[in-house]
């Protein structure tokens, strides 16, 4: 319960800077991370006890987790070796990749029973409904919101896509739930989070809700109210728009007009904003410095910084590492889609189709952001995707019987 809270609510520190070329980011230490220290030593503890448990129970994420985690190493390691990464802070984002990882194996091995996994559940909504609030507060000073306690500089596109995650769980629950008390929570929780959201200004995040939209739409029981939302977003944009606060308007629009002496791309006759263009000439940079190293890239750090994922991870640790991800993330969604067909509880069916529908839109926003390796986002997203991977275990009829059965012959 603590690190969930302190997934959002907990005060970062940290240490370093930004270099010219490589980057010499600062490692953040937050509250969470001593707490999984604290909770992986003592489930080592445990396990060393009763050797029955195990160390980790066997799930459809375990070898493309491995695969990932080993190609960042590796790749780092040759960074370091050919001189690309040059400080400690490219071991430390690797240890703080393999962190997230931590947080789902705690959910996995310690969950027992459905009553346990939706206390947690609810913890994680309502940490989000507390950074809302915070988030709103924001608003009058006419800043961007951005996430509690993340110093003077906030991030506000890591803010978009963490509620971009939790408006997508909450909208499962929603059109999946009969019962009118989860309904009108998860509701209520939705209005309350998108308020904040909208005020992120963030157009990545904006970006994901289309996606998002057309899942819930495609494999909801309720397809024609998603599908008739997806049409109203699409084809009456323009008059929706006017429903928007004007700096939410003003900031997509921004995105179409390029500023005199700032780096401009251009597709046909349409230009880009300094912002965006930014990011698109780093994918061209990103290419060309993957052209030089293939195959395991130049380690983690090793190359200039870029806001976007895909081009991140392809320069860093070249095509074995994007291999790994995308294995990953494949994974991710076909172990997402069975949970949601297996799970016969409409309240869990919703909470498995919001997960799987935050993930395609989180991969969305990940085109203009490093989603997949951002704290504030990854701890929940990850939580999460340790909760629908369990779920399945914990169905009415299955019992405690079920859930250790399952476990005792599953560990390795």
């Amino acid at each position: 319960y603590l690190a969930l809270l302190s997934m959002l609510l907990s005060p970062e520190f940290a240490v370093g800077g930004r270099g010219a070329l490589a980057e010499a980011r600062a490692v953040v230490l937050r509250a969470e991370d001593l707490l999984l220290i604290v909770i992986a030593l003592s489930w080592m503890a445990k396990t060393a006890v009763n050797k029955e448990l195990g160390v980790v129970l066997k799930t459809p994420l375990n070898r493309p987790i491995v695969a990932y985690i080993a190609t960042q190493l590796l790749a780092t390691l040759v960074g370091y070796l050919t001189g690309t990464v040059k400080t400690a802070a490219g071991f430390f984002y690797v240890l703080k990749y393999t962190e997230y990882f931590v947080i789902y194996y705690m959910v996995v091995n310690t969950v027992q029973d459905r009553s346990q996994a939706w206390r947690l559940i609810r913890v994680a909504f309502l940490t989000a409904a507390v950074a809302s609030l915070i988030g709103i507060a924001q608003i009058p000073s006419g800043q961007r919101v951005s996430a509690p306690f993340e110093g003077e500089v906030g991030e506000p596109n890591t803010f978009g896509g963490y509620l971009l995650l939790m408006l997508g769980l909450g909208a499962g629950l929603f059109v999946e739930s009969p019962r009118a008390r989860t309904r009108a929570w998860s509701l209520g929780l939705l209005a309350l989070m998108a308020l904040p959201f909208l005020y992120t200004l963030s157009r990545a995040s904006y970006l994901g809700v289309l996606p998002l939209v057309a899942v819930l739409a495609l494999l909801s029981s309720r397809r024609r109210l998603m599908a008739g939302l997806l049409v109203l977003l699409l084809v009456g944009s323009p008059m929706v728009a006017y429903l928007f606060p004007t700096p939410v308007v003003k900031r997509v629009l921004y995105t179409f007009e390029p500023e005199a002496g700032q780096p401009t791309v251009r597709l046909g006759r349409v230009a880009f904003d300094p912002s965006t263009s930014e990011r698109l000439i780093s994918f061209q940079q990103a290419f060309e410095g993957w052209m030089k190293r293939p195959i395991v890239g130049y380690g983690v750090t090793g190359f200039m910084f870029m806001d976007a994922q895909y081009p991140r991870i392809l320069v860093e640790t070249g095509m074995l590492g994007l291999a790994a991800f995308l294995w990953l993330v494949w994974a991710v969604l076909r172990s997402s889609l069975a949970a949601f067909r297996a799970l016969k509880e409409p309240r869990d069916r919703g909470l498995a189709l919001g997960f799987l529908a935050s993930t395609v839109g989180l991969l969305t926003h990940a085109l203009g952001s490093n989603t997949f390796i951002i704290v504030r986002i990854m701890e929940p997203f990850w939580f999460f995707a340790g909760i629908v991977t369990v779920l399945p275990m914990l169905q009415p009829g299955n019992g405690a019987h079920g859930r250790s059965g399952a476990a005792g012959g599953a560990r390795s």
